[in-house]
């Protein structure tokens, strides 16, 4: 390690703490950084801290420079970044610790301060802040003034400091958060890091231009859009206007055909009344002459009437007589058809005789045939010999077959009522495994909600597990399995929830596949990890359980919960759950015994986590204490064990189930083939039975037949004996038909003779009733005229007296309408306007009603809207006037937009392109790449410009944009440390903190980085730059202008007051 001549250049007093801060830096080098103006505007040049965290009294002293703090863990390097924070008005939010400012003052103490020293050209600005315990408050004082906080925020302002900037102020806590910041959030923090002070104001500006700029558009719109719905309405009411006057011309219309009505209704009905008066003289005399034609006619019709009345008695009498012999005809007729059915009747049952006699004979022929066939049957029989033994022997077999088969249903239902037990038995462990299934569904379920990408990777890795050579256990919170639902927070609370969701891989390959098939391919954001090579699982813890049982101790943290080998391996050699001891109320009781004890770095009690770091140098003890939180994943607890028992016992089950299936398939094989025996048997002794009885049957059919056939020849039927008897039934039949006949043509003779006379009698009445219905006919005519005419002369009168009123009436209403007195004569205007229209009454009620039709269809219409059509169109011309003002202003303020953002976006590009090149160049001189640049969807939307970084760590990627979850945490760690120094190459911030950002790194980047710092920090354009780590590699490169201030702490060290550079060097050179 090449390092030049060391000198002291500041040491610190403490009391207490016994802790030196040393600066390995010729003492000569601070003056001449003063004098000859090395130190940026707003450096730091001292920091003073009594009773500070960690610190009795310490004055700090950085050079103008890099700055490297090295020291180790607990010694109390953050303590200074703290005190920069809080000392420059930070908040402590910024630090990411405690969120009290008293809690910073070092335990046991009533109240600290902090003096900050900062370079100013014009003069040294000295910050004094000191914080009281007890009611968290600070005194304030700036160059020895007691101000407020507010003015020394100002004073720190002006110095272009911004503690609150991650550009410029990166505690240990925060680290991580810089490649979480959004690309929004990255550009801000670099305008006010390394802008032009104007920079950010003109990016606010802008902002707000837009927002304002918007707003104008929006009222544009709106005022385009009012003036346009305006213009419609008023179309629209124009509309209306020529709808109203078109309507008055229609009602004019009407009132000048309403007064024209009543004339033309008076002109009718008088015309009408003349015409009456002139058709009531001619029926007077129409009236007259029908009088006097009726009289000659009722004589005439009277005397025919006397010459009719004999002959027609004379026509009632023959027609009597005429209806008397068609009756006696009719029965005549009656008589024979009713003889002649009797014959048919006879004849008919000949016929049915003869074939009754014809089945007869058939019947007994074929009873004949079939005694003679029965008879040859039994003779055949009679020959066999007796099978009653043969019976006797089947009926052995099937008593034998009935008692085997008794016995397998009795096998088959005691393995029914076994399977039935089984099944039950069953159903009920798989119950209770879907029980233990729903628990673990809700486990994934909860995953799901809090982070779906995972839950889309399990998905994955269940349907492509068999893709892997190792072991692969889905996340931890689903493998894990807390014995007791109590002890679920303190396992929750030990494990981050990153590890939580976490896959765990026995091989290191299989999780490269996995990363690059979830997240390169399917761009999901997961977290895995890989166990240990040698497991951890089973690792003894470093004192037993027992030993600790006195501070209420009952368990460690890995003996709570259940989990795959390698899930456990990688937990105890991560979190060391084999190690960590959970304890009870007792535990909190003598918590500060406790502590006290050797091994113990984390422990648990009932509601609290203690943990605890003993200085590597002072073996002094600090300890930090947190709730523990409810648990919200690992409540859901599911006995493995018992899980695995269910599955085994279920399996079992199957086993016997399949077994009994098969003895059952097996008995239900024997009852078939005894099945099939004994019908076999049955069918043999049916057999056996007919042989044996058919004997028997043969016999009684014989004789059965045989009386059949004597009943049967008892019943013949002799056909010449009935042929006979029917021959003389129907000859006297004939005999009577003959005396019906003549009685029939007498009758017929008598009908005729009479309907003779009747012709004659009808014949001479016919001429005497056609002259008499025509006179009737004449005269009904005649008296119907006289009475149409009387009644029409009367109506006349009446319609005429009618019309005379009427005529006066409506004269006197027509003037009334067209208000004319009852003498005055015809107005001449009135006559001229009348002529115009129709003269007749119907015309003018149809002109009328189109009339008032198309008036109707003018409906809403009114007098004021003529005048609201006026005040709109006044309206609309306003309208227009301040539309045309809003869209000049609208675009004068676009182009000042224009200008404004001339003036902010092209140094920001320029901006970005220098530290994008020193960014590239950082990481190329790394083999690696990188880049920066300005990235914005919309280039009028300046709320959503951002910076974004992308890097490539392998040669055979492609570029990825810095995010929390695609790289590595070095790989973050570079890309943050090379982007700051990206941003310290510009030197616009007098100062910048970067604390232990180094630890995720490897050995080959930490050096490439170091290098890149020193030779970066170390520039006299830089602005001062600290660098806090715990640890160097060895073999570095250092330059003269680098300060490294080395932090001890422990009890035996030497007196700050007692420390001397020289001898310590002398010493030194001595032991080598």
């Amino acid at each position: 390690m090449s390092q030049p001549r060391k000198k002291q250049r500041g040491n610190t007093v403490t009391s207490g703490s016994q802790t030196i801060l040393k600066s390995l830096l010729p003492s000569s080098q601070s003056e001449e950084c003063r004098e000859d103006g090395l130190y940026v505007e707003g450096a730091i040049l001292r920091i003073t801290m009594k009773n500070f965290l960690t610190y009795d009294y310490c004055v700090v002293t950085p050079g103008p420079n890099l700055n490297m703090i090295v020291g180790a863990n607990g010694t109390g390097k953050s303590s200074i970044v703290c005190a920069i924070c809080l000392g420059l008005a930070g908040k402590t939010a910024v630090l990411g610790r405690v969120d009290k400012v008293g809690l910073y003052v070092k335990r046991g103490c009533h109240k600290g301060h902090i003096e900050i020293e900062l370079y100013k050209r014009s003069g040294n600005v000295v910050i004094f802040r000191e914080i009281h315990v007890e009611n968290n408050q600070s005194l304030w004082m700036l160059n020895g003034r007691q101000c407020s906080q507010k003015v020394v925020e100002e004073e720190v302002k002006a110095l272009r400091i911004q503690v609150s900037n991650l550009c410029q102020f990166l505690p240990q806590e925060k680290v991580g958060e810089f490649a979480k910041m959004s690309k929004i959030e990255l550009l801000e923090a670099t305008e006010k890091s390394v802008g032009p002070p104007e920079m950010y104001e003109y990016h606010c500006e802008l902002k707000n231009f837009r927002t304002k700029e918007q707003d104008l558009e929006n009222v544009v719109k709106e005022k385009a859009s009012f003036l346009e719905k305006a213009k419609q309405r008023h179309e629209r009411n124009k509309l209306d206007v020529n709808r109203y006057y078109e309507k008055k011309r229609h009602l004019d219309v009407i009132e000048l055909l309403e007064k024209k009505k009543p004339w033309v209704e008076y002109e009718t009905t008088r015309k009408e009344l003349e015409c009456v008066k002139k058709e009531r003289d001619e029926t007077k005399k129409a009236l007259s002459t029908l009088k006097q034609t009726q009289t000659p006619m009722l004589r005439k019709i009277q005397l025919i009437e006397e010459q009719l009345k004999p002959t027609e008695a004379q026509m009632k009498s023959k027609a009597a007589a005429i209806k008397e012999a068609s009756l006696k005809c009719k029965q005549k007729q009656d008589q024979l058809d009713r003889k002649n059915k009797e014959i048919d009747d006879i004849e008919q049952m000949l016929r049915l005789k003869q074939t009754e006699e014809q089945d007869n004979q058939k019947r007994i022929a074929n009873a004949r045939r079939a005694i003679e066939d029965l008879k040859t049957e039994l003779a055949k029989v009679s020959d066999q010999p007796d099978v009653t033994p043969q019976i006797n022997a089947v009926n052995a077999e099937l008593r034998r077959i009935q008692e085997e088969r008794a016995k397998i249903e009795g096998e088959k239902a005691d393995l029914r009522r076994e399977r039935d037990n089984i099944c039950a038995e069953s159903r009920m462990l798989e119950k209770k495994l879907q029980n233990m299934n729903n628990m673990m569904n809700a486990k994934e379920e909860k995953l799901c909600g809090r982070h779906r990408d995972t839950h889309a990777a399990v998905s994955w890795l269940r349907q492509n597990k068999n893709h892997f050579h190792g072991n692969v256990h889905e996340p931890m919170m689903l493998v894990i399995n807390v014995k007791d639902h109590r002890f679920a927070k303190y396992v929750e609370n030990h494990i981050s929830f990153h590890d939580l969701r976490a896959f765990v891989f026995q091989r290191k390959d299989d999780m490269e596949k996995f990363m690059t098939e979830v997240r390169d391919k399917m761009n999901l954001k997961v977290n895995a990890i890989s166990a240990p090579e040698e497991s951890c699982s089973k690792k003894p813890p470093s004192r037993n359980i027992e030993s600790l049982r006195r501070f209420g101790f009952f368990s460690y943290l890995r003996e709570m919960f259940d989990a795959p080998e390698e899930v456990m391996s990688y937990l105890c050699h991560q979190y060391k759950v084999h190690d960590v001891p959970v304890g009870n109320e007792q535990t909190k009781a003598m918590i500060r015994t406790v502590i006290e004890e050797p091994y113990l770095k984390v422990l648990y009690t009932k509601e609290e986590r203690y943990t605890i770091k003993r200085s590597f140098y002072s073996n002094k003890i600090s300890t930090s204490n947190s709730a523990v939180h409810p648990s919200q994943y690992l409540t859901i607890t599911v006995d493995a064990e018992e899980k695995r028992q269910l599955e085994q016992q279920i399996k079992a089950c199957e086993s016997k189930l399949q077994d009994i299936d098969e003895r059952f398939k097996a008995l239900q094989k024997e009852a078939s083939g005894l099945d099939r025996r004994d019908n076999e048997l049955l069918a043999e002794k049916k057999r056996l039975a007919e042989l044996k009885g058919k004997k028997r049957q043969l016999e009684q059919k014989i004789s059965t037949k045989q009386d059949s056939l004597r009943q049967m020849e008892r019943n013949v039927i002799d056909l010449k004996k009935v042929e006979e008897e029917t021959k003389q039934k129907i000859t006297a039949v004939n005999s009577q038909k003959v005396t019906i006949v003549t009685a029939f043509m007498e009758q017929m003779k008598l009908r005729a003779k009479l309907t003779m006379e009747k012709v004659y009698l009808v014949s001479e009445t016919v001429g005497l009733t056609a002259e008499r219905a025509k006179l009737e006919n004449d005269c009904r005519e005649v008296v119907c005229s006289l009475k149409h005419t009387e009644q029409k002369c009367s109506f006349l009168e009446q319609k005429k007296i009618r019309l005379t009123e009427q005529c006066k009436g409506m004269l006197k209403r027509a003037k009334s309408i067209c208000r004319m007195q009852p003498d005055e004569s015809f107005p001449e205007d009135l006559c001229k306007a009348f002529s115009k229209l129709p003269d007749t009454l119907d015309e003018v009620d149809t002109m009328l009603n189109e009339e008032r039709a198309r008036a109707e269809c003018f409906t809403g219409l009114s007098e004021n809207i003529v005048e609201e059509y006026d005040l709109r169109e006044q309206e609309i011309k306003r309208l227009e006037k301040e539309l045309e003002e809003k869209t000049t202003g609208l675009n004068t303020y676009r182009q000042n937009i224009l200008e404004a953002k001339e003036r902010w976006l092209n140094p920001l590009k320029q901006l970005v392109e220098q530290i994008n090149g020193k960014f590239s160049e950082f990481f190329s001189s790394m083999q690696c790449a990188g880049e920066v640049d300005l990235h914005s969807e919309n280039e009028d939307e300046y709320d959503k410009y951002g910076i974004r970084i992308q890097v490539k760590f392998h040669s055979n990627t492609q570029l990825h944009e810095l995010t929390p979850y695609h790289q590595s945490g070095g790989e973050r760690s570079v890309s943050t440390m090379l982007y700051l120094m990206a941003l310290q190459e510009i030197n616009r911030c007098p100062f910048r903190v970067v604390d232990e950002i180094n630890q995720g790194m490897d050995p080959v980047n930490e050096r490439r980085v170091f290098d890149i710092v020193v030779r970066t920090a170390c520039k006299k354009t830089t602005s001062q730059y600290f660098f806090i780590t715990p640890k160097l590699l060895q073999n570095l490169n250092y330059t003269k202008e680098m300060t490294i201030l080395c932090v001890y702490n422990g009890p035996e060290m030497l007196p700050p007051n007692q420390w001397n550079e020289k001898t310590f060097i002398e010493h030194r050179l001595q032991i080598k």
